[in-house]
């Protein structure tokens, strides 16, 4: 079983930075996929960015291309979110998530273990 612990999020004003942390434990995960998800107020969960957590593939939601950048530290067990140019829209809550297998597209349905969210608020 994959537990993942979410951290870093909070108020920043529009063009700001924030980054998020994913810790993760309870097994190997060479074999994952990791994705961030987020969902906004009255609105579906959706993929935000993955990455595999052995190899260089990283994948991103059109949304974010550009401004945001997703990582891992295989040493600290860690996936991290790195976002960069932040809009208002990109106020949500924001969640982190795990899929066994290397996949190149992610949705909700197919992640299996989820974090618990953390709040981003971008103020205009």
């Amino acid at each position: 079983q994959v537990q993942l612990v979410v951290s870093g999020g909070g108020l920043v004003q529009a063009g700001g930075s924030l980054r998020l942390s994913c810790a993760t434990s309870g097994r190997t995960l060479s074999s994952y996929t990791m994705g961030w998800f987020r969902q906004a107020p009255g609105k579906e969960r959706e993929f935000v960015a993955g990455i595999w957590w052995s190899g260089d593939i990283t994948f991103y939601a059109d949304s974010v291309k550009g401004r945001f950048t997703i990582s891992r530290d295989n040493a600290k067990n860690t996936v991290y979110l790195q976002m960069n140019s932040l809009k208002p829209e990109d106020t949500a809550v924001y969640y982190c998530a795990a899929r066994r297998g290397l996949e190149v597209s992610l949705t909700t349905s197919l992640m299996e273990a989820w974090g618990q969210g953390t709040q981003v608020t971008v103020s205009s």
